[in-house]
């Protein structure tokens, strides 16, 4: 008498479906691009039916959407946490520069230019691409009116600030978009250097 041992299926619950889903478009757009996260392409990823996700999200683009936001929140609570653990304001921008660099980087990069490119044409995709430069903006510009009210920064608008180092961050998550091999060392320190220069600091002090 034969016997067959069949997988036992395990029922996720509503929220712990959604999660899965969108944490496999965002692996897809950080890996493939935006274009690829599409609802048969994620079904593939998880190995279920595409009827699955359209339940979820009946509209494509409102999988996008999800896919970027996940991926980007994930990189600002990485690199700039809301609650941050023991340190200085200084120290804190010290390890942000630290981490701007590198191949995990660059991806993110790319999938800002991404969907800001993107975003041209989809409404929802725009939305949150928005919420995202906020939520970017916000969190680097109390770090520096932190630093400002502990007197280890020096700058009259602390939001400007902000959106100086993040204009001088994208700029350079284009050009590591294409060829990086003979960057300057100058220029790869651009951020870091307006950063010093806006904040009043030392050169070298923030690496």
């Amino acid at each position: 008498m034969s016997s067959s041992v069949q997988r036992k299926r395990i029922r996720k619950s509503p929220a712990a479906r959604r999660a899965e889903i969108v944490a496999a478009a965002a692996s897809v757009a950080l890996t493939e691009g935006l274009e690829c996260v599409t609802l048969r392409r994620i079904a593939e990823e998880l190995d279920v039916r595409p009827g699955l996700i359209s339940h979820y999200f009946p509209a494509a683009d409102d999988l996008v959407a999800e896919a970027f936001g996940s991926a980007a929140s994930g990189e600002l609570d990485t690199l700039l946490p809301a609650e941050r653990p023991d340190g200085t304001p200084t120290s804190h921008l010290t390890r942000l520069f630290a981490h701007t660099t590198g191949d995990s980087y660059d991806g993110i990069s790319r999938l800002w230019i991404n969907a800001r490119h993107l975003s041209r044409y989809r409404p929802v995709l725009r939305d949150r691409v928005a919420v995202q430069e906020a939520a970017w903006r916000g969190r680097l510009a109390g770090l520096i009116r932190e630093g400002v009210e502990r007197h280890e920064f020096r700058t009259d608008d602390p939001e400007v600030t902000a959106i100086q180092i993040l204009v001088v961050l994208d700029g350079l998550g284009v050009h590591a978009s294409t060829d990086i091999s003979n960057r300057p060392p100058a220029v790869a320190r651009m951020a870091v250097a307006t950063a010093e220069r806006e904040l009043g600091l030392t050169e070298g002090v923030l690496g």
